[in-house]
C-alpha cells in the first residue's frame, strides 16, 4: 500500500477527534478542580477544628519545654518560678480585694 492508496480521514473523523479531545481535556480539568477543592476543604477543616488546633499547639509547647529543659534547665526553673510567683500574687490580690470589701 502506498501513500496514494492510503485512505484519507474524512472531515467528520477530524471533528469527532477534536470533540473527543475536548471531552478528555474537560474530564482532566474537572478531576484537577475536584482535587483542588478537596485539598481546600481539608485545609479549612484543619484550620477550623479547634480541639485539633489546641492539641497541635499543646504538642508544640511541650516539645519546646522539653527542648528548653535539655538545653537550659536553669532558665526553665526561673521561668517556672516566675510563673508561680505571678499566679500566687494574683490570687493573693484577688483574695485581699474580696475580703476588704466586707
Amino acid at each position: 500500500m502506498t501513500a496514494i492508496d492510503a485512505p484519507k480521514p474524512s472531515k467528520r473523523t477530524d471533528k469527532e477527534r477534536e470533540r473527543n479531545l475536548t471531552r478528555v481535556q474537560a474530564r482532566v480539568a474537572s478531576e484537577r478542580a475536584r482535587a483542588d477543592f478537596a485539598e481546600t476543604l481539608n485545609a479549612l477543616e484543619d484550620k477550623l477544628n479547634l480541639p485539633k488546633q489546641a492539641r497541635r499547639k499543646g504538642r508544640a509547647l511541650r516539645a519546646k519545654i522539653d527542648r528548653m529543659a535539655d538545653e537550659a534547665p536553669g532558665t526553665l526553673l526561673a521561668v517556672a518560678a516566675g510563673a508561680i510567683t505571678v499566679v500566687g500574687v494574683t490570687v493573693w490580690l484577688i483574695v485581699r480585694a474580696s475580703s476588704s470589701d466586707d
